[in-house]
C-alpha cells in the first residue's frame, strides 16, 4: 500500500464550507479535521521533537537513510506520533501497512503478515507495519506479532500514549527503539498555527483570518503541549466566527477561550500519568516545594482521583520523609485521611491540601526507613539472633527454671526511666537521628542512654 493512499493529503477537488475570498481546500479535505489535513509531509514539516529529530540524532538519520528498524514512539495525544510514522511512510522503499489496535483483530494481522512473508519471499521487498494504539492489542495478539519482527518479515512501528515497558510486551519492547515524543511547546504550536493559517492548500489560507494579539498564544497555552487540539480549536474559531463587512474573521482572545474552552488533562486511572503524577507530587514534598506539591494536587483533584489514593501515599510519605522531624506530620495526615473519608469530594480538598502544605513545610527525616531496612537487610543476610534469656515471657508456671525472664529489670523502677540493659545480644545501630526538629531532643536522649550503656558492658568486660 502506497503511502499516499495510507495518508492521503489531497483528495479530489469539492466545495469548501466556509468562503470568505481566495480558493477553497477541497471538500473532502475540507471535511477533514485541520490537524489530520495539516500532518507533516516531509521531515522539513515536522515541528517539534528535536531531541529525537534534530539535526544528527539517531532517528532522523535513520528515516533520511531509509534504515529505519522496529520502532516504538509513546507520547501523550497529540504530540506527532502518526505523523512521524507518516513521515516514515513518505520516505521508505519499503511496503507499508497500517494496524489499528481498537479496530483490528487477528485476522487482519495474519492477513498483513502472510502478506509481507509472500512479498519478501518473492521480491525481496520489506514490510514497514504501523500499529496504532498499540498498547490496545491484548498480550496473545502482541504475540502473533513476535515471530515476524524477530525474523525481520516486518519492521515495526508502533504508536501508543502508554509507557510501552507496562503495556506492550517485553519481547517486543527488546526488539524495538523506544523514543518519547514529548508535548509540543508553545513557540512550536504557534508555528503549526502560523503554517495553518498561512496553508491555501490543505489549511485555511483561503480565509482572510486576523487573529487578536494574544488569541493564538492562549490557544498554544491551553492546549499544553497537544498539537491535535491546538489546530482543530484554531479551525473552529474561524469556522465559526461571521465575516465582517470586508470578509475578513476576526479571531479575538474570547472568541478563542470559547473554543478551546478546558483542556482535557491526561490522566490514566492506572497508567503512566497517575503513577508519574503521585510521583511528582510526593517529590516535591519530600523537596520542600508546597506550591508544586499543591499543582500536582490540583491535577489529582481535578481529575477525579480517589481521595484515599492520594492520603495513603501522604501517610507515607509523613511517616518516611518527615518521619521524627515533625511527628505531627503523621498526625495530622491521618486526620485528613478521615476527614476526606467523612466528606469526600468536593470538599475533602481542603483537609488534604492542610496536610500537604504542613508535610511540605515541616522538617525533613528519612531516619525511620533507612533503620527499619537495615533491620531488614540484617535479617536478610542471616543475621538471626536469639531472643536474651532475661526477656524472655516469664508470666507462666515453670518459666523461672528455664530461666525465662531471669535478671530482667524493669525500666520504670530506675531514675529517669532508664536502666542499661542487654536487648537484643549483639551490638547493633540502626537508627541515628538527625539534628533536625524534634529529632534534635530525640538524638539528644538517645546518645545519653547509648553512652551508658555503652559504659554498663564496658564495665562488664573481663
Amino acid at each position: 500500500m502506497p503511502a499516499d493512499e495510507l495518508f492521503p493529503s489531497q483528495p479530489p477537488p469539492a466545495e469548501a464550507r466556509h468562503d470568505a475570498g481566495g480558493s477553497a481546500p477541497s471538500g473532502t479535505t475540507a471535511s477533514r479535521p485541520l490537524a489530520a489535513r495539516m500532518r507533516p509531509r516531509s521531515l522539513d514539516e515536522y515541528v517539534g521533537q528535536q531531541h529525537i529529530l534534530g539535526p544528527g540524532q539517531l532517528l532522523r538519520r535513520a528515516i533520511e537513510a531509509d534504515r529505519v528498524q522496529s520502532l516504538i514512539f509513546f507520547g501523550p495525544p497529540g504530540t506527532g506520533k502518526t505523523s512521524l510514522a507518516q513521515v516514515i511512510a513518505a520516505k521508505t522503499r519499503a511496503h507499508f501497512e497500517r494496524l489499528s489496535g481498537v479496530e483490528s483483530n487477528v485476522a487482519d494481522m495474519r492477513r498483513v503478515l502472510v502478506g509481507a512473508a509472500n512479498r519478501l519471499e518473492n521480491s525481496g521487498r520489506p514490510t514497514l507495519l504501523f500499529v496504532d494504539e498499540i498498547h490496545r492489542f491484548n498480550k496473545s495478539q502482541q504475540d502473533v506479532l513476535l515471530p515476524d519482527v524477530e525474523s525481520g518479515v516486518v519492521k515495526l512501528i508502533g504508536a501508543t500514549t502508554h509507557n510501552p515497558f507496562f503495556f506492550v510486551n517485553a519481547p517486543l519492547v527488546s526488539r524495538s527503539q523506544l523514543f518519547e515524543l514529548r508535548p509540543i511547546d508553545e513557540a512550536d504550536l504557534l508555528t503549526l498555527m502560523q503554517r495553518a493559517l498561512a496553508d491555501t492548500e490543505r489549511g485555511l489560507g483561503h480565509l482572510k483570518i486576523r487573529p487578536e494579539q494574544g488569541a493564538l498564544e492562549h490557544l498554544a497555552r491551553v492546549s499544553d503541549g497537544d498539537a491535535r487540539k491546538a489546530l482543530n480549536s484554531l479551525e473552529l474559531a474561524a469556522l465559526t466566527t461571521d465575516p465582517t463587512k470586508d470578509g475578513s474573521i476576526d479571531i479575538t482572545l474570547a472568541v478563542a477561550e470559547q473554543c478551546i474552552q478546558k483542556k482535557a488533562i491526561v490522566y490514566d486511572g492506572d497508567g503512566d500519568a497517575h503513577y508519574d503524577t503521585i510521583s511528582a507530587f510526593i517529590k516535591s514534598i519530600r523537596g520542600s516545594d508546597p506550591d508544586a506539591a499543591l499543582y500536582w494536587l490540583a491535577k489529582m483533584i481535578h481529575a477525579g482521583e480517589d481521595p484515599r489514593f492520594i492520603t495513603r501515599r501522604l501517610m507515607i510519605s509523613a511517616a518516611e520523609d518527615i518521619g521524627l522531624a515533625d511527628p505531627m506530620g503523621l498526625v495530622l495526615t491521618v486526620s485528613a485521611h478521615q476527614a476526606a473519608e467523612f466528606v469526600g469530594w468536593p470538599e475533602a480538598r481542603i483537609p488534604i491540601a492542610e496536610a500537604v502544605i504542613y508535610l511540605a513545610t515541616a522538617n525533613k527525616s528519612n531516619t525511620a526507613i533507612v533503620a527499619v531496612d537495615k533491620a531488614l537487610e540484617d535479617i536478610r543476610k542471616g543475621r538471626t539472633l536469639p531472643v536474651p534469656q532475661h526477656l524472655r515471657d516469664g508470666h507462666y508456671a515453670g518459666s523461672e527454671r528455664l530461666g525465662h525472664g531471669v535478671g530482667y529489670q524493669y525500666a520504670h523502677d530506675f531514675p529517669g526511666h532508664f536502666v542499661p540493659q542487654d536487648y537484643v545480644g549483639a551490638d547493633l545501630r540502626y537508627y541515628e537521628p538527625t539534628d533536625l526538629g524534634t529529632e534534635k531532643k530525640i538524638k539528644e536522649r538517645l546518645d545519653r542512654w547509648r553512652a551508658l550503656a555503652t559504659e554498663a558492658r564496658r564495665r562488664k568486660e573481663p
